[in-house]
């Protein structure tokens, strides 16, 4: 591993732990030359799982996607990266459990959804916008209905 700092290709793991449910290994590492410490993660290769979108084309499956898509619904909430990082492998495992080959974009977008409802509500919002391609008010309207139904009856 090239160290992210003088690029030398010589260092030692100082520390290995499993992470997230056990299906990662985070290891900290140290360069032999500068002594910079870095952290890297081991991950299983997946096999190369497809997401069917709307219109009926295929792209590899990308965890770094999901991810951009939930930074950017999460922005200026309070969410912690590691809450992301949960949901993400979450989505991940039910994808892995569930399909084989290929896996249709509306249920990862749905699985999101359901994790970001339970989450913030406004991220929930801000993904469903996009997700659901929101063209008016009314559409948030439709949306926001479940939530303010659920706030009237708890008062």
């Amino acid at each position: 591993m090239k160290c992210p700092l003088c690029h030398q290709d010589n260092d030692r793991v100082i520390d290995s732990r499993a992470c997230e449910d056990g299906f990662v290994i985070r290891r900290r590492r140290e360069c032999q030359f500068c002594g910079r410490r870095f952290t890297t993660y081991e991950r299983i290769e997946r096999s190369s799982l497809k997401v069917v979108k709307r219109d009926g084309t295929r792209e590899p499956f990308s965890r770094e996607k999901l991810r951009t898509g939930l930074e950017i619904a999460c922005r200026k909430r309070p969410i912690k990266s590691e809450q992301i990082e949960e949901i993400l492998t979450y989505v991940e495992n039910e994808v892995e459990n569930r399909f084989d080959n290929e896996v249709e974009s509306q249920f990862l977008g749905e699985i999101l959804m359901e994790k970001l409802f339970s989450l913030d509500q406004i991220a929930f919002v801000r993904f469903a916008s996009v997700y659901r391609q929101f063209n008016d008010a009314q559409d948030f309207v439709e949306v926001l209905k479940p939530m303010l139904g659920k706030k009237n009856k708890s008062k």
